[in-house]
């Protein structure tokens, strides 16, 4: 299969010279506004957003958040040579293809577990995506002195043991959940075992 580059160009465009798509499906809650409000604070803009050539001026395909969230700040854009149908087509496709991507909840846990960012709202996403995944939060470990046997799950004095039960794990992320919990509580000298 040959693949076309409908890239022309990388254009620094004022956000409000931009127009927004009158198709765009996508809507923006608050949590995503303030969750993108922070990268751009930590990072700055590391993405393009995607416009074409139209008799108007360049028409969004994606990044319309941004380009609400920049107002006349200049933003990154990849032009794309495509036709209003084929624009369309993008319009329809981007975000849907990028969710079907899977997680790899160990690699997930690992990077989360280094990267810290400023904003409280990058931090909830980041926490709602890792508990979406099923990751169990291992960040403190129990030091066997400072916490309530009953705060560690249950307890069993005759062998020493605490269960803890992980509840909402698809099963099709269930290896790697097991994976993610054995490396960090052997970090703690402890057991895992999967019933």
């Amino acid at each position: 299969m040959k693949i076309k580059d409908r890239i022309k160009e990388l254009r620094r465009v004022k956000a409000s010279e931009l127009l927004p798509n009158p198709k765009n499906w996508r809507t923006h809650p608050k949590a995503q506004q303030d969750a993108l409000r922070g990268v751009l604070a930590d990072i700055g803009f590391a993405d393009a957003a995607l416009a074409y050539e139209t008799d108007g001026g360049l028409m969004l395909v994606d990044g319309h958040l941004r380009v609400e969230t920049a107002s006349d700040a200049e933003i990154p854009v990849l032009v794309l040579d495509i036709t209003d149908e084929e624009a369309d087509k993008l319009l329809l496709t981007l975000d849907p293809l990028s969710s079907l991507a899977g997680v790899d909840a160990a690699a997930l846990a690992g990077l989360n577990s280094i990267v810290e960012f400023e904003s409280d709202a990058v931090r909830q996403m980041l926490e709602n995506l890792t508990a979406k995944a099923g990751i169990v939060d291992m960040e403190t470990p129990w030091d066997g002195d400072s916490a309530d046997p009953a705060d560690m799950g249950d307890y069993d004095p005759d062998t020493e043991t605490y269960s803890l039960r992980v509840n909402g794990v698809q099963k099709a992320q269930k290896e790697e959940v097991v994976s993610v919990i054995q490396k960090a509580v052997s970090t703690y000298g402890l057991k895992v075992e999967v019933f």
